[in-house]
């Protein structure tokens, strides 16, 4: 009788891969008293480093308007890498997709604040995201297209 190896999971390191925050209105913007409506795209990906090694990324598209008129754009990608050995395919997927970006996101969330902040905009505090939804959603769309 052969033992399996017990599944790990560990964090290795979490770190800012990307931002970018754009004025293109600026400075005549700030002479705006209307508030900006802020719209927000939120996506995760992976990919496999070596073979226990994986990097995943969040990503955050932050877009605010003054009418027809941008206020802002803030792209931000904050990622990590985590060694996972043992797991099986299909709760590896999982994990993956729902603990790895779920344990990223307060950091994503901390540097859009900050980095808004020392911008002198307005403070932004994201609202959490359920990233066990995006994930069903996302093979719920890739069982479609097989099916079709």
């Amino acid at each position: 009788m052969t033992e399996q190896a017990q599944p790990t999971f560990d964090l290795r390191r979490v770190y800012l891969k990307d931002a970018s925050l754009e004025l293109p209105n600026a400075p005549a913007i700030f002479l705006e008293e209307n508030a900006p409506q802020v719209a927000i795209e939120v996506s995760s990906e992976n990919r496999i480093l070596d073979a226990d090694a994986y990097e995943v990324q969040v990503n955050v598209t932050l877009t605010a308007r003054l009418e027809e008129k941008v206020f802002f754009i803030l792209e931000i990608k904050q990622a990590a890498i985590f060694e996972i050995s043992n797991m099986p395919e299909d709760q590896l997927n999982a994990v993956l997709n729902i603990i790895c970006p779920s344990m990223i996101y307060p950091y994503l969330r901390a540097n859009v604040s900050d980095l808004l902040t020392r911008a002198t905009l307005p403070p932004l505090h994201l609202t959490e995201v359920n990233f066990e939804q995006f994930y069903e959603d996302k093979l719920a769309a890739e069982a479609k297209k097989t099916v079709q």
